[in-house]
């Protein structure tokens, strides 16, 4: 596998709780009410899986490898990458900031959680889009296959030194439940 073709299984994967994040703000919208425990899981697998593990290789390893290739890091699809990492991230930590109030019957922050949810599900799915049929092509261009190479292997080391063993499956078995894919 490339390193492209590793973040875009990572994609598949991340489109399955993106799925259910947007099934859950639809729900909490229809009814009010929500499911707490799927929410914490929610929000856990955003900001490891997501953010700390898969942005976490696009941002360490495979961003810079495209700027020491020739693309644009101020401007174009990296900048654009990057800056809806950062609102991804608002998006969540607004989830999680409300939900302890939601729990406590607050209906605004259940409102809150369920708007930031849809929003960010929203963000994901566009973003995801844009690297798969921009961003990745791209570097697949600008990479030889030794970058793709080392790429794989600082991916590999990310997950074990940064997320430690078995967290990767750990999260994919989660994702799955989320979805409902048991």
């Amino acid at each position: 596998m490339t390193a492209t073709e590793v973040l875009k299984h990572e994609h598949q994967i991340i489109l399955k709780v993106v799925g259910a994040a947007q099934r859950e703000a639809q729900a909490i919208q229809a009814t009010g009410k929500m499911h707490p425990a799927k929410l914490e899981q929610m929000v856990d697998f955003c900001q490891t899986f997501i953010d700390r593990c898969h942005h976490g290789k696009e941002e360490e390893y495979l961003f810079p490898r495209m700027e020491e290739r020739g693309a644009l890091a101020a401007k174009g699809p990296i900048a654009v990458m990057l800056e809806e990492h950062a609102q991804g991230r608002g998006l969540v930590q607004a989830v999680a900031a409300d939900l302890p109030q939601a729990l406590k019957g607050d209906s605004a922050a259940l409102d809150s959680v369920a708007a930031h949810l849809s929003f960010y599900a929203d963000l994901l799915q566009a973003h995801i889009d844009k690297e798969n049929h921009v961003l990745f092509p791209l570097a697949d261009k600008l990479f030889t296959p030794e970058d793709q190479l080392l790429l794989v292997q600082s991916f590999e080391k990310h997950e074990a030194e940064e997320m430690g063993e078995g967290t990767h499956e750990r999260y994919h078995q989660l994702a799955h439940e989320l979805a409902g894919d048991h």
